[in-house]
């Protein structure tokens, strides 16, 4: 049975960092596209960043560039979102998603790897609560 887990939301001031956690169960992470989404009330969910199974690349979405890293650690299954510079416009749920099917396309180049994020996921994470105040 797939689980996955999500951990290290919180309260952070303007300016703070956080990392966010990702522990799936039940497989492994080898070739599976993963990404992080994030929906703010009366506001639609949004892909933050995702990046494919077969290689290095990723996409952030423009509002995070230069202050958001979405990292892997295939062998513990595990996937992290480091944010750093937070700003009070990246409060919201974050949730954390994962597709074999995606993974593969980019891999066989027959889907555009630019859109990682707009594809269907198929296993998501239960999300975790980010608020930056003051």
């Amino acid at each position: 049975q797939v689980q996955m887990v999500e951990s290290g939301g919180g309260l952070v001031q303007p300016g703070g960092s956080l990392r966010l956690s990702c522990a799936a169960s039940g497989f492994t992470l080898d070739n599976y596209a993963i990404g992080w989404f994030r929906q703010a009330p009366g506001k639609e969910r949004e892909g933050v960043s995702c990046m494919s199974g077969s290689d290095d690349f990723a996409y952030y979405t423009e509002s995070v560039k230069g202050r958001f890293t979405i990292s892997r650690d295939n062998a513990k299954s595990t996937v992290y979102l480091q944010m750093n510079s937070l700003k009070p416009e990246d409060t919201a749920v974050y949730y954390c998603a994962l597709d074999l099917i995606v993974g593969h396309a980019i891999m066989k180049g027959s889907i555009d790897k630019a859109g990682i994020c707009t594809y269907e996921y198929d296993y998501w994470g239960q999300g975790t609560q980010v608020t930056v105040s003051s």
